[in-house]
């Protein structure tokens, strides 16, 4: 892995202040602004805030715009610790990870609307009365939308990891926080900013939904660009529709030049091997952090913290490694399945507890069969993303230059919400008189198909040269380059991809199956719908119910199909 030496803070203060610390000042003040802006009424009342509503007014979009990206950023923080943590557990605990990656499985399932519907009490108590209150429940709905795909794709990284680089730590004698920081991070860094993309696009997906908390028979609508949409769509507002298209199009670019194409130009020091002749990503605005004295001042402190707390974590591995291995004892491994189908019976216990009262077992068997008809429609829509995305994921990583134009544009494809479609397809359903059962179904995969084209992507830039070279000298082509260097390559990326698609596509059921504009409504057949009716209707124990079958299919899904085929990628096509 190479890296990029960066301007000394010596270097810095002997150039003196140049145009580059400037610009770094401008870009600074500008971000202050931003968050100052954006954040303005945090505090203000609840009553003042459900007193002025939503505008349609195109002016009012720029605020609205600054809170949704906000509420986003936020959430893709709050993700990228949760991953840290969550996914690195999973992945270096054998234990941990029988418990942590189920629970992802059912996290990944549980619609957003399940979990406003269970927090927001919470939530709103942290500061009651208050607008604040709202933000941390539309953060956190959010942050369920953005946080399971970056963990899968984490976790997938750690436990690939090539042979060569743990055995070159183990070498070094590097401790379990120098391998960690050193190798394994680095090595995941460029398929987690990857990941980072498409779940803050995909949170785009769910905005709607998160903007508007309900509290009893009171729902707090939050201004931002899903507000904005909800109320153009109930009010057959056309040309809102498109200044809303228009104002998440800005959002989109400038994240991306700010934010993202940075990220990507500095992760591609960490990429395993460079490929010849391929120029390395550019970012104009990490140039200007490299360039500029300032910054590199300012940043010192950190830097000489983070070597402090490298040079204190050395120490020699062999006793801590001895210890862990004879903690990692066959009783223990019993001991700590117990206590997982302890939890498990308990949590389904309570489920069924609480919805026995109302929900007849012909109403469970109706769920039952819901939920089977949806995950006919997730299977079939799955299949059909891959065999669009996968080879076309090849073509556009195997070409960097190509995934530098794509990039954005695959960003903002992927943020684009189901409910702006929703004019087209019921017109279309309406005039053609189409069955909604078929129709309204490409609307789940939308938003999630995405995940499998930016992990196939991500999957193939990180194709050896070595194996591209030697499919050249062999003269490897066609479907045999396919079958033997292509789909192998990418095939472990592929599937991290496609198990947060499938999760996804489960949740976009409840927008998808329930399409409306102003009074039209169309719905599909299927547990999406069941639970977007149990969810305005307040009826509480069906959602639990609809929510609990939904999990189920998930985890089903994932056990019978999906991990396995995690793990035989895991095992036949991981570099050695």
């Amino acid at each position: 892995m190479r890296g990029t030496i960066p301007i000394s803070v010596e270097q810095g203060q002997r150039r003196g202040f140049t145009r580059w610390d400037i610009i770094a000042a401008l870009l600074v003040l500008g971000l202050l602004v931003f968050i100052g802006e954006a954040s303005r009424q945090l505090l203000q009342p609840l009553t003042e805030l459900q007193a002025a509503p939503v505008s349609l007014d195109p002016m009012r979009l720029p605020e609205y715009a600054a809170r949704t990206t906000l509420r986003m950023l936020v959430a893709l923080l709050l993700s990228l610790v949760f991953t840290f943590t969550y996914a690195t557990l999973a992945a270096k605990s054998r234990r941990a990870e029988k418990l942590l990656v189920p629970l992802l499985d059912i996290l990944q399932s549980v619609p957003i609307l399940g979990f406003i519907s269970v927090t927001v009490v919470f939530f709103m108590s942290l500061a009651p009365g208050r607008v604040l209150g709202a933000e941390f429940a539309a953060v956190f709905a959010i942050f369920t939308s953005q946080a399971w795909n970056m963990a899968f794709s984490f976790y997938q990284s750690l436990r690939t990891v090539p042979v060569e680089l743990l055995e070159a730590s183990r070498v070094f004698r590097l401790s379990r926080w120098m391998q960690f920081w050193r190798v394994e991070a680095p090595f995941a860094m460029p398929q987690l900013i990857w990941n980072m993309m498409i779940s803050m696009s995909g949170s785009w997906f769910f905005v709607v939904a998160s903007e508007a908390i309900s509290v009893g028979n009171t729902t707090v609508t939050l201004p931002g660009i899903g507000s904005y949409i909800a109320l153009a769509i109930t009010q057959e507002n056309l040309h809102a529709v498109i200044w809303a298209i228009v104002a998440m199009l800005i959002v989109i670019l400038l994240y991306d030049q700010i934010l993202f194409r940075p990220l990507v130009a500095w992760a591609d020091r960490f990429r395993f091997e460079q490929q010849a002749g391929v120029m390395p990503p550019r970012s104009w605005l990490l140039d200007v952090l490299r360039r500029s004295g300032a910054v590199a001042t300012a940043m010192a402190p950190l830097g000489w913290l983070w070597r402090r707390t490298m040079r204190w974590s050395r120490f020699e591995p062999g006793s801590r490694m001895a210890a862990v291995k004879r903690l990692d004892s066959r009783w223990l491994d019993g001991l700590w399945m117990v206590c997982l189908l302890a939890l498990a019976a308990y949590v389904v216990w309570r489920v069924a507890d609480f919805v026995a009262d109302s929900i007849s077992w012909q109403e469970f068997g109706r769920a039952l069969l819901l939920g089977a008809v949806t995950l006919g429609r997730v299977i079939i829509l799955i299949a059909v993303a891959t065999v669009i995305w996968l080879p076309l994921g090849v073509i556009i990583g195997m070409r960097p230059r190509l995934a530098q134009f794509i990039q954005p544009a695959a960003q903002f494809l992927a943020a684009f919400p189901a409910n702006v479609l929703f004019p087209i397809a019921v017109s279309a359903i309406v005039v053609l008189k189409l069955d909604p059962n078929i129709w309204l179904s490409p609307l789940m995969i939308l938003g999630t198909q995405w995940y499998i084209l930016f992990n196939v992507v991500a999957g193939a830039m990180s194709i050896p040269s070595e194996m591209r070279d030697v499919g050249t000298n062999l003269q490897i082509r066609g479907w045999l380059w396919w079958r033997k260097i292509a789909i192998p390559a990418v095939f472990p990326y592929y599937v991290t991809g496609a198990i947060t698609a499938s999760g996804g596509s489960w949740n976009a059921s409840i927008v998808a199956e329930v399409a409306s504009w102003g009074n039209t409504k169309l719905q599909a057949y299927g547990l999406g719908a069941y639970i977007a009716q149990a969810t305005e209707a307040g009826d509480f124990q069906r959602l639990v119910l609809g929510v609990a079958v939904m999990s189920f299919y998930v985890v089903i899904l994932n056990r019978i199909f999906w991990r396995p085929l995690y793990w035989y990628a895991e095992r036949k096509f991981r570099l050695e």
